[in-house]
């Protein structure tokens, strides 16, 4: 086994009963020119000068290479499959090659694959005539000019009109590359999803092969008992309904994963597969999500998905744990996983972890009918593949009209090719909402998401009262040396419709500190609008030249100026009216030293609180250490409390408070006390002028 990402690759679809894992060493060898043919790489005196780690793309650090902008790269490997595999069909796997790959096994071509995101797999049986040992070569084209191909945030030369935000190129073979045995008659598909009632769980099982018709399939969930059908037309699926006893549902505070086996006995043999999933409804109610019947509010962060020394690639499948992780530790409770299709273990433990995910695929750079279609190619492959996780609860496609040249309003084409691509992934899978083109101009969608960045909470303020309060039909964007445009909501111009509303990126601030200072008065500003959905932050972590993470690029926490996000990333917060006027400088006093000011109590609870306001004042940036005294404070204000409904912004509460005596500067924390706890918290940088 290897010792280079030796984790089963594809736990959504588990054949680890019989798979070897081809991470590790192979040969590669440049072909700047493109010009290599596969008679000249496959002699034996064919030079092979660099040993490359897969599956690291050839630009990084880790792969040993480190070659960029070489567009054509070859892959050799020498394969011994197990003996305990006779008599069953050996099949080649890729979790991902950017962009196009073609395979020879012992110079029989196998087959060839475009698409830099999606998985696919070639039977190579044929082609290994009896032998047990063989040599695999792969040739990979990634052209450097990846504006018609689907690329997500890679860099492009000739560039796109986002280069500035994209990031080193990944190239060649980036996710593991493995082995599988199976019969010649097979379990090719397996798609599970609950009941509408949330008491089963219900299972399409496709198989393949030539013994399909007649062969017996025998599913059952964990502890449940097994249901076998014979298989009749093996051109369809076979539903089986799986019913649960004392359901559990899923969702981040309980993310409890029923397993599923699938068993198919034929006349060519037996093949077993294993997957699971989560019994959880997610739906659009209104303006509101909701979760298991229960009102949603999306607290989610940007994550695109790159590591230092790795780039698309996880240095290891820990990496995924420990993102999520960050995230959840900042009071996060989705991550959307920004314009890339991430490797399945990623949502393997998005599942196991409780961490909801906005699942969306890679954009192209610019708009025609070939790329659009390359986009589109994505969408089947991404929901197979991922359908089955319960973490993901939306589904994004476009995103701020790239690959659509930022014209989605003035340009019918463009218009319907949002349109089919949101009918593609409906029709595909109708129970989750989608997302057709995050940020702008929306041409059909369940979620009406806009993005905003603002240097100042005021201006921010502002640009969002317009939208959520007098519901504006556009909203002033910058876009550099363009200059300060609007964009529409709905690209015909009209109202939107009557959807949840999201703020799926924000953020201001060119420091650490700048950018903490604005997400803790922007997010509150968010949470004064009961009317919203929810909101994403601009990013969890830094990549490359993007600093906009709450984290570094190596993932170590970065100065925020004590704007802590996990306070303002929780259920109860309070919402503060005051207009801040700059980092560590929210609030002026004069001589007289009185701090008068009005707070509200947003809570997105379950169920109504009692709940009381205590300041107290702490060192200026200083975190507040003394939560006790808060709670008996709360504790002794009792008969001060007011009832706070889930989801409705409270009634104002004046809190009045004297400077403190011999400072300049200080933090006024305003604790939130509910039976003696403290269940919310903000602060107020005060300085004395």
């Amino acid at each position: 086994m290897s010792t280079v990402r030796p984790e089963y690759p594809r736990p959504h679809f588990d054949r680890s009963h019989a798979w070897l894992s081809l991470n590790g060493a192979w040969d590669f060898a440049g072909d700047p020119a493109g010009s290599a043919a596969y008679q000249q790489v496959s002699r034996d005196d064919h030079d092979w000068p660099h040993a490359i780690t897969v599956p690291f793309a050839w630009e990084t650090e880790a792969s040993g290479v480190g070659a960029h902008w070489l567009e054509y790269g070859w892959y050799r490997r020498t394969v011994t499959v197990p003996d305990g595999w006779r008599g069953q069909r050996v099949v080649l796997h890729f979790g991902a090659v950017h962009h196009l790959a073609s395979v020879w096994i012992d110079g029989a071509p196998v087959g060839e694959h475009e698409g830099g995101y999606t998985p696919f797999e070639f039977d190579i049986t044929e082609a290994l005539a009896g032998r047990t040992t063989a040599t695999v070569l792969v040739r990979v084209w990634a052209p450097a000019d990846k504006r018609e191909i689907v690329h997500g945030k890679q860099r492009s030369i000739p560039r796109d009109d986002y280069d500035d935000c994209a990031f080193t190129p990944t190239s060649g073979i980036w996710q593991p590359v493995w082995l599988e045995a199976r019969p010649a008659t097979y379990v090719s598909a397996v798609a599970l999803a609950p009941a509408d009632a949330l008491d089963a769980i219900t299972a399409d099982v496709s198989v393949a092969g030539p013994s399909a018709r007649g062969a017996r399939l025998t599913v059952q969930v964990a502890g449940g008992t097994p249901a076998t059908v014979e298989i009749g037309d093996p051109a369809q699926p076979v539903r089986v309904n799986l019913p649960i006893r004392e359901p559990r549902l899923w969702s981040p505070d309980d993310p409890y994963l029923y397993g599923v086996s699938v068993t198919l006995d034929s006349a060519d043999g037996t093949d077993r597969v294993g997957s699971a999933t989560g019994l959880r409804r997610i739906e659009v109610s209104g303006e509101h999500l909701l979760l298991n019947g229960e009102r949603l509010y999306v607290r989610g962060v940007l994550d695109q998905g790159y590591w230092p020394r790795t780039g698309l690639t996880a240095p290891d499948d820990q990496a995924f744990a420990t993102d999520l992780a960050l995230a959840r530790k900042a009071g996060f409770n989705l991550v959307r996983k920004h314009l890339k299709l991430e490797d399945p273990r990623f949502l393997h433990h998005a599942d196991r972890l409780g961490i909801l995910v906005w699942a969306e695929p890679a954009s192209t750079g610019v708009y025609t009918p070939e790329a659009a279609a390359r986009f589109d190619a994505q969408i089947e492959p991404m929901v197979r593949r991922d359908g089955n996780h319960p973490s993901i609860v939306i589904w994004g496609l476009y995103n701020e009209e790239w690959g659509l040249d930022w014209n989605v309003p003035g340009d019918p084409a463009k218009q319907a090719a949002v349109r089919r691509a949101y009918d593609l992934l409906k029709n595909l899978d109708p129970a989750r909402p989608v997302v057709d083109n995050s940020g702008w101009a929306h041409v059909v969608t369940d979620i009406v998401d806009w993005h905003i960045y603002d240097e100042t909470p005021a201006g921010w303020a502002a640009k969002v009262r317009a939208l959520l309060t007098d519901r504006s039909h556009s909203f002033p964007v910058g876009l550099g040396a363009v200059g300060t445009v609007d964009k529409l909501v709905m690209a015909d111009g009209g109202p939107a419709p009557e959807v949840p509303n999201l703020n799926s990126e924000f953020g201001g601030g060119k420091t650490s500190v700048e950018r903490g200072w604005n997400q803790r008065w922007q997010t509150l500003e968010l949470r004064r609008h009961d009317v919203l959905s929810g909101y994403v932050w601009t990013e969890l972590y830094d990549v490359e030249h993007e600093m906009a993470g709450i984290y570094a690029f190596e993932r170590s926490r970065k100065d925020s100026g004590a704007n802590d996000p996990a306070g303002v990333n929780a259920d109860t917060v309070l919402v503060v009216d005051i207009e801040p006027l700059a980092p560590g400088r929210d609030l002026v006093v004069t001589g007289d030293r009185k701090v008068s000011l009005e707070a509200r109590i947003s809570h997105h609870g379950r169920s109504s609180v009692e709940a009381a306001v205590v300041p107290l004042w702490g060192p200026a940036l200083g975190e507040c250490d003394d939560l006790a005294a808060g709670r008996a404070a709360g504790a002794a204000a009792a008969k001060d409390t007011i009832n706070v409904q889930p989801f409705r912004l409270s009634e104002p509460i004046r809190i009045t408070e004297h400077f403190p005596d011999g400072a300049a500067a200080a933090r006024l924390h305003l604790l939130v006390v509910s039976d003696g706890e403290v269940i919310g918290q903000t602060c107020v940088d005060v300085s004395l002028v």
